[in-house]
């Protein structure tokens, strides 16, 4: 499924870590770029994901976040509507939504800080989607998740761009992308 240049356009949302422990949700509405439905001739469109560019930077300033700061999260960015946005340590997701065999999932990271003035790894990106395969999202909304098992040292914000275009979509794959993405 390849796309058109003329036809890409970003979205983004951002979720603080704070400096607590515990599960976040942010949520990104995408009602105006996905349509179900066919009617009549029209074809029914989805909001084909291309990419997913990850950031994370100290929530304090416009930097990376600090090469001493302690703490750990891993975060998705996932088809899931009916997710209400919370605060870190005010949400509870469910074991193994933010993981790889979720199917719902678009694009997941870790990120690890050791506490070290020499640095540590930057986050690794474990999945994502591509430009030959991109996650075609048909629901109203995607929801960033992160879950802090260990309190970031430095408050951080983890911050997503997409980039994505508006797909049509023939009955038979609305179906199943319905069928995929039904919670």
């Amino acid at each position: 499924m390849a796309y058109d240049m003329k036809s890409v356009f970003y979205l983004d949302t951002q979720l603080a870590t704070g400096s607590g422990t515990g599960d976040g949700i942010a949520t990104l509405d995408l009602s105006s770029y996905v349509d179900p439905i066919s009617r009549g001739r029209a074809k029914g469109q989805g909001l084909a994901i291309y990419k997913v560019w990850w950031d994370i930077a100290d929530a304090a300033s416009n930097t990376p976040v600090a090469a001493a700061t302690a703490g750990t999260f891993r975060a998705g960015l996932i088809s899931f509507s009916g997710a209400p946005s919370a605060a870190v340590g005010s949400a509870s997701i469910t074991n193994e939504t933010i993981a790889a065999n979720n199917d719902l999932m678009i694009s997941g990271i870790d990120f690890w800080g050791g506490g070290t003035a020499a640095g540590d790894p930057a986050p690794n990106v474990w999945l994502e989607p591509s430009k030959e395969v991109p996650y075609v999202v048909v629901r109203d909304q995607v929801a960033l998740m992160a879950s802090v098992p260990l309190a970031m040292g430095n408050a951080a914000n983890i911050n997503v761009r997409l980039e994505c275009a508006i797909v049509s979509l023939d009955q038979s794959t609305l179906n199943q992308l319905l069928r995929t993405q039904t919670v």
